[in-house]
């Protein structure tokens, strides 16, 4: 893991003759990393649908993920988030379950950012922990409200991407809580911070074409595809191959 190269900031990654953006499926189990990896999917979220929004899977179970899929060929693993869980904007308790995810070897690790009166305090605290090299994703909810300044203040503190979803899995999306126009100023915001952008949010395929118009790094997907579109469900793989056939067909250049 070590040795890849950096998934390309603030533009959809360059593969062969596609613009494309990465696909992030989140996934439970050996056994979901294992349907993940025969669609070659190109980031592997380790989440636990039933415990929240953005859920913990237990400590042994994200370790023995990540050996798995290090024990894989090199061309064929893709990278590895994962989250702290549904944990409150406490700095001790960030920067703790943050040091705890490190040892493990995921790539990155995405942290909710919760309502709180202060968030600062909390950044203050991480900034230290991203100066040695932690990937950290800061998550935006789109049911909450943040301070105009908030994006900036993260990109200060050293992570290197913000995510846009939502936390109450209740059947709305993103498209729910955010305008295209709305969407577009988040995208420009972080994209002007040279930051990784992703979005996510009881996605399915027919939401790939409207997101690609915004330039993400990558779309994140659970409940999309996942058997009758339920999160807490397993991953179904014609329901991956919807979407991924939706990014592809959205990311191919026109030819002149």
């Amino acid at each position: 893991m070590q040795n890849k190269p950096a998934i390309t900031l603030h533009k959809s990654s360059q593969i062969g003759n596609l613009n494309i953006m990465q696909l992030l499926i989140s996934v439970t189990s050996v056994q979901e990393a294992q349907m993940a990896l025969t669609h070659q999917v190109e980031i592997l979220d380790l989440k636990d649908p039933n415990a929240g929004a953005l859920g913990a899977l237990p400590f042994d179970v994200i370790t023995e993920v990540v050996q798995y899929v290090k024990n894989q060929a090199e061309n064929t693993t893709p990278y590895i988030s994962a989250t702290i869980g549904d944990a409150p904007m406490l700095p001790e308790v960030l920067v703790e379950k943050v040091e705890r995810l490190q040892v493990t070897g995921v790539d990155y690790i995405k942290i909710g950012f919760f309502a709180a009166d202060d968030y600062q305090s909390c950044l203050n605290a991480l900034q230290p922990i991203t100066q040695v090299g932690a990937k950290i994703i800061a998550v935006l909810f789109a049911e909450n409200t943040y301070s105009a300044a908030l994006i900036e203040a993260i990109q200060r503190a050293g992570f290197v991407g913000v995510m846009l979803d939502t936390t109450n899995k209740n059947g709305q999306t993103l498209f729910n809580y955010y305008s295209t126009i709305a969407l577009a100023e988040f995208a420009e915001k972080v994209i002007k911070n040279d930051m990784m952008l992703g979005f996510a949010g009881s996605l399915k395929a027919q939401d790939v074409v409207k997101l690609k118009a915004l330039n993400p790094t990558y779309l994140g997907f659970r409940g999309g595809v996942c058997d009758n579109f339920q999160r807490q469900s397993s991953l179904n793989s014609e329901n991956i191959r919807l979407v991924q056939n939706a990014m592809e067909f959205c990311c191919i250049k026109p030819t002149n």
